[in-house]
């Protein structure tokens, strides 16, 4: 049985998710669990969700602030974090996302110098993979990337493009790597008919601009316009950004056709509208395109990231991530809804490539190599 604790930043999002599974199969392993995040982000819906997991983790949850950038605070964040950790004594620090790879190879290292081998983990899910190499942001986190490879023992990316751009922004890893796919539960492969009221799209995601719920809204427009009939959508999700689209539907025209509600299970809210669109500009391996595929949700999606990697190249259902596309597409669907499903993956191909104990038990095999090193 291994001590396992995984570091995160923002318990929001694909990262939250992708560790609730990775927990939950890990105790099912015989595996004691922990998990240390920040506790100035999430809500109510993500407080429920600790709650449903709680009970499971031998090791606990530790929230305590953390800062999404470099400032005046982060040495003081830092210090509480590492604190935390030791008393954990993990055989494994699972570092995801930026702030919390940094801090689980630091801290895994430090660890190091006054008791046995800690295996130091790092899941980039994006995160500083998302900046451009030739600002100067980049240029700096993608050095601060390069010397944080000899605090890490095995990197493990979610998807073919994240391993790729890791190769191209900051270099050939030095050190053991894998790619290990996002994965679902069984049971999120049944599928979810819409509702008798449902709306014609839905957005479900954070609202932040990276994930385009604003190119959702302004697709949305052209989208009744090419039509020539009012489409009716349901936005689901948080975040600092969300006065701003209201804003938005309010300037298109679209504020009584638009529903705006706070996150909720992904399952719940697909019953809520015949069509998922995901019009995000950047992403690793995102949750949400796997969720609705599994549901047997037809969509419309952006080919960034490791999207195309889930639809296969050369998809219908894949568009770039402009306005214009996405409209677009929404028509084509909507003209045909039978139709379009159709171009869907199938759930038994899926299901084969995306399972979340296929995820698990990769997972659990880089811990042990690490361990070993």
């Amino acid at each position: 049985m291994l001590r396992v604790v995984h570091c995160f930043r923002s318990p929001v999002g694909g990262i939250f998710r992708h560790v609730r599974d990775l927990t939950e199969a890990q105790v099912a392993q015989g595996h004691a669990v922990g998990i240390v995040c920040d506790s100035t982000t999430g809500g109510t819906f993500e407080e429920r969700l600790f709650e449903e997991i709680r009970p499971h983790l031998a090791l606990g949850i530790h929230r305590t602030p953390m800062q999404r950038h470099i400032g005046p605070g982060d040495a003081a964040s830092a210090w509480r974090t590492y604190t935390i950790i030791k008393e954990l004594k993990p055989d494994v620090l699972h570092g995801h996302g930026a702030k919390g790879g940094t801090y689980a190879r630091l801290f895994g290292s430090l660890l190091r110098v006054s008791r046995s081998r800690v295996a130091r983990l790092y899941s980039p899910h994006g995160g500083s993979l998302h900046y451009d190499e030739n600002t100067a942001t980049g240029k700096l986190f993608f050095a601060i990337e390069r010397a944080m490879a000899r605090f890490t023992d095995c990197l493990l990316f979610v998807s073919d493009y994240e391993q790729r751009a890791y190769r191209r922004k900051i270099g050939e890893p030095p050190i053991p790597n894998a790619q290990v796919h996002n994965g679902l539960l069984a049971a999120e492969f049944e599928p979810v008919p819409a509702g008798p009221d449902a709306a014609d799209m839905l957005y479900i995601g954070m609202m932040r601009d990276l994930k385009g719920p604003d190119l959702f809204l302004d697709a949305l427009a052209l989208a009744e316009a090419r039509l020539g009939r009012t489409l009716a959508a349901v936005m689901v999700g948080a975040g600092d950004d969300l006065p701003r689209y209201r804003a938005q539907a309010q300037s298109l025209g679209l504020a009584e056709r638009v529903r705006f509600l706070p996150p909720m299970p992904a399952r719940r809210a697909f019953a809520l509208a015949r069509l998922v669109v995901v019009p995000s500009r950047a992403e690793a391996m995102p949750y949400i395109v796997l969720e609705s595929l599994a549901a047997g949700k037809p969509m419309v999606a952006t080919a960034v990231g490791g999207i195309p990697e889930i639809f296969g190249a050369g998809s219908p259902a894949l568009v770039r991530p402009t306005a214009d596309e996405i409209g677009g597409k929404m028509v084509t669907a909507l003209a045909d809804l039978g139709a379009y499903s159709d171009l869907m993956p199938d759930a038994a191909s899926l299901k084969a490539r995306f399972g979340a104990d296929v995820m698990a038990a990769r997972i659990e095999q880089a811990y042990f190599a690490a361990l070993k090193q």
